[in-house]
């Protein structure tokens, strides 16, 4: 069993297991080269083209790969063992990396930036369905959403530290090339805390591909009303509400802070998220976790919203912290439901379509961005996503009443008994 030990309860249950902290700190350490990643082809891309596009793109190209390899990366997850599909896809990301770091030494061609990170997105793919499906048998079934916690934590604190520390770098080196190749670093830290879990993989149907199987989590997410509103309200709010992809522009442009204070805004939400994060680890269970999901997504909202319109760096910055403390809560409940109330065997496949509409969300509201803010400008670009992040949020409560009357986030009789790691 995941852990060897029983549920032990309270704010570090899940951290007693050895496998979950081996997991969490290679993982710890990949998301911040990941961080340091995305601030440095931000930063590049924008020195090297002066245009808010050329940011757009770069969500674009990377969740084009993702939406074309959904079901064949849901059922890899569900058939093969995951802790190996997580290694292969860091090999690759990790060849990406170098890649880039090629690339930007040399000065070659921008077309060519755009090719690694289409790369990147196929390894993405493949790559978040299978880690999100290991997190559930890592640690007792009880602690399973103190786990998510301690992983949402462990995830946003890497996201202080990475855009900083990104930043900090550009600044030092006068270029992104050093950045690309301390990630490659990072990940191979992380498949070196792969190879030290010791659990081993629970037997799995070896189910052929098929129409009917590659479509099951689809069938079961439609079916799951709970798990779909959530879903849908992290999609449209984080597609319409991020203000993400246009930090480089305010930073330069609008708020004149340079790269250093670049690296600081990128950092913000993910310090109000670790904040908030030790308050719902140290709180007791959720009782009305439904209200509360949508209570924070309007907060996402309204503090976008107020960042759009500053031109003062420290309300900006506290604005930004805010919003990540609000996205926080959202974070938690939304994965809670999805892994305690799906099953193991569908847990690959369900985590994939969560992994298409959540994280590529990001990716694609870049592209919205970057595309509003070229034929509108930046401002109208973020404060018009606020206000449609709070039209998101009034018609997810009116369409998805199961969602708005949840109260409890656990769903005992959903989780089936397993025997190790997936």
């Amino acid at each position: 069993m995941p852990g060897s030990r029983p549920a032990a309860g309270g704010p570090y249950a899940a951290l007693a297991s050895r496998d979950f902290r081996f997991f969490l700190a290679g993982r710890f350490l990949s998301v911040i080269g990941a961080q340091m990643l995305d601030v440095a082809i931000g930063w590049e891309l924008y020195e090297r083209t002066g245009s808010a596009m050329a940011l757009g793109f770069v969500g674009l190209v990377q969740v084009a790969p993702i939406y074309l390899l959904v079901f064949p990366a849901g059922h890899a997850a569900d058939r093969f063992d995951r802790r190996t599909v997580v290694s292969f896809t860091l090999m690759l990301l990790i060849l990406c990396s170098i890649g880039l770091a090629v690339i930007s030494y040399l000065q070659a061609p921008v077309a060519l930036v755009y090719v690694c990170l289409f790369l990147i997105g196929c390894g993405l793919a493949f790559h978040r369905p299978a880690s999100a499906s290991m997190l559930p048998q890592l640690v007792p079934r009880d602690d399973f959403p103190n786990a998510v916690t301690w992983s949402s934590t462990g995830w946003q604190a890497a996201s202080v530290i990475g855009p900083a520390m990104g930043g900090a770098v550009i600044a030092l080196a006068h270029r992104a090339g050093p950045v690309y190749v301390i990630d490659a670093g990072l990940m191979l830290c992380f498949l070196a805390c792969l190879g030290a879990i010791r659990g081993h993989a629970a037997p799995r149907a070896r189910a052929t591909a098929s129409v009917s199987t590659l479509l099951a989590g689809v069938r079961f997410v439609r079916q799951e009303r709970v798990i779909f509103g959530a879903i849908t309200l992290d999609l449209f709010a984080v597609f319409f509400g991020g203000a993400m992809t246009l930090l480089p522009i305010y930073a330069k442009d609008i708020l004149h802070v340079g790269a250093d204070g670049f690296g600081w805004l990128r950092a913000a939400p993910a310090i109000g998220a670790v904040v908030i994060a030790f308050v719902l680890a140290h709180g007791g269970p959720m009782r009305r976790a439904g209200r509360t999901v949508l209570w924070s997504v309007a907060g996402f909202g309204i503090t976008t919203i107020i960042f759009g319109l500053s031109r003062w760096y420290p309300l900006s910055l506290l604005m930004m912290i805010a919003a990540g403390a609000c996205d926080m809560v959202s974070v938690v409940i939304r994965q809670t439901l999805v892994q305690v109330r799906t099953p193991d065997a569908m847990r690959g496949r369900v985590s994939a379509l969560n992994s298409l509409f959540i994280d590529t969300s990001n990716e694609l509201g870049g592209f919205e961005s970057g595309a509003t803010a070229a034929w509108f400008g930046p401002v109208i670009s973020v404060v018009g996503g606020g206000l449609a992040t709070l039209g998101v949020v009034a018609a997810v409560a009116r369409w998805w009443p199961e969602l708005r009357e949840l109260r409890t986030l656990q769903e005992p009789d959903s989780i089936q008994p397993s025997g190790g790691l997936p």
